[in-house]
């Protein structure tokens, strides 16, 4: 099993910045990418951002965020970190954070899931 925290979120004005951490353990060796999803109120669960964790670091952006969120990585601390830039009313979610053993498999029911932290951006 992986256990993933995610400490961070919070409220912030538009136009501001937050920094999202997610920390694995536990079979953390099972684990070769990592990425964030977000739920607003009444939608489904979107794709954010993944990252690679092995050899060089892929990653991949959904439009809407590409150019304002950065997802990284610290393997030495098992983290990934999503820095969001330029924040939009319409960025407001509950992000959960995800890991499993291919980038494609991320999203699925059986990936594994950190419990979520909300995200509120004021107009």
């Amino acid at each position: 099993q992986v256990q993933l925290v995610e400490p961070g979120g919070g409220l912030v004005q538009a136009g501001g910045s937050l920094r999202l951490s997610c920390a694995a353990s536990g079979r953390t060796f099972s684990i070769y990418a990592m990425g964030w999803f977000r739920q607003a109120p009444g939608k489904e669960r979107e794709f954010v951002a993944a990252i690679t964790l092995s050899g060089g670091a892929s990653t991949y952006y959904t439009d809407s965020v590409k150019g304002r969120f950065t997802i990284s990585r610290d393997n030495a601390r098992n983290t990934v970190y999503l820095q969001m830039n330029n924040l939009k009313p319409e960025d407001t979610a509950v992000y959960y954070c995800a890991a499993d053993r291919r980038v494609d498999r991320l999203g699925r029911t059986d990936s594994y899931w950190g419990q979520g932290t909300q995200v509120t951006v004021s107009s």
